[in-house]
């Protein structure tokens, strides 16, 4: 695992979900080298959906800006490294 530690800019998740977080973008940098950041979101999405139900979002990158709508409780904002690591889940639509 890599040294660095996560510095946490923004979120709304639950602690537990913090450190996966952080755990599994530590272990996608150990896998992947820091430019295929396509490969690193890719691990992280997969362990979410896996974890916790498809639908997860990830983007990874040194600069990026977004500006998105996420389910209550399913969004982090973190640097590890050097790169910043943005994960959420989109809201559920529901049709009436």
């Amino acid at each position: 695992m890599l040294e660095g530690k996560a510095i946490i800019k923004e979120t709304d998740m639950a602690v537990k979900m913090q450190v996966q977080a952080m755990a599994s973008a530590s272990q996608a940098l150990d896998l992947y080298d820091v430019s295929d950041c396509i490969s690193i979101a890719a691990h992280i999405k997969k362990e979410f959906d896996k974890m916790y139900g498809c639908g997860w979002q990830c983007v990874v990158g040194s600069s990026f800006g977004c500006f998105f709508t996420h389910a209550q409780g399913t969004f982090i904002y973190f640097a590890l490294e050097t790169l910043d690591f943005l994960i959420f889940k989109a809201p559920s639509s529901s049709s009436t």
